[in-house]
């Protein structure tokens, strides 16, 4: 009975392990790749990317920008928005000046005001549908306090069965003697003298 439920608690942690490692990549790791992720919290580009996504936006070069592409781009100091590109503008008088209208699929009306190339942060190259709520629940209390938790449990879930499993071996079980210790221990007196013939 005890080693079937290892063998469960054993698929569990591994289960678990490989679920966070997945995630860590998922939202941390594509980084090493040069990709950034975004939740995608409205409704603007439903018809390509539903509210709760996850989407991975790659740096680009703004002068490749086309019209019909899609940007990620800094809105104000926390507010990112990815938009489709409709118009182009050129800077007359310095042709490396770009600036871009947007508009999301969504929308009836293009964005008030046009981006800088300075504000773009690239352009989405895949999506995950429903990561964006896990990655925005995680990043946010009290979601925060649950991955936390979650965390702590499965490092305890890990080590503790190996602690008390060393502890378990130290110990000699009982009503048993130790061959070893009966062998090393001297009598104090004997009954029987050996007699050598």
């Amino acid at each position: 009975m005890k080693s079937r439920s290892k063998k469960i608690l054993n698929i569990f942690k591994t289960i678990m392990v490989a679920m966070i490692v997945i995630l860590a990549i998922m939202l941390v790791g594509v980084r090493l790749f040069g990709l950034r992720v975004f939740a995608v919290l409205s409704g603007s580009m439903e018809s390509e990317y539903p509210v709760g996504s996850l989407i991975y936006v790659k740096k680009v070069d703004y002068k490749e920008l086309k019209v019909g592409g899609r940007i990620t781009h800094l809105l104000a100091e926390n507010t990112v928005v990815t938009h489709r590109i409709i118009e182009v503008l050129v800077d007359e008088e310095d042709p490396n000046t770009i600036g871009y209208f947007i508009q999301g699929d969504a929308n009836g009306i293009p964005d008030a005001k046009s981006v800088h190339y300075k504000n773009i942060i690239g352009m989405p190259v895949f999506t995950i549908p429903y990561m964006g709520y896990v990655s925005n629940y995680i990043q946010n209390p009290p979601g925060m306090y649950v991955a936390i938790s979650a965390g702590a449990i499965l490092v305890m879930l890990a080590f503790l069965p190996d602690l008390f499993a060393d502890d378990k071996k130290k110990q000699p079980a009982r009503g048993k003697k130790n061959l070893l210790a009966i062998l090393e221990t001297k009598p104090q007196c004997s009954r029987y003298t050996p007699y050598i013939l």
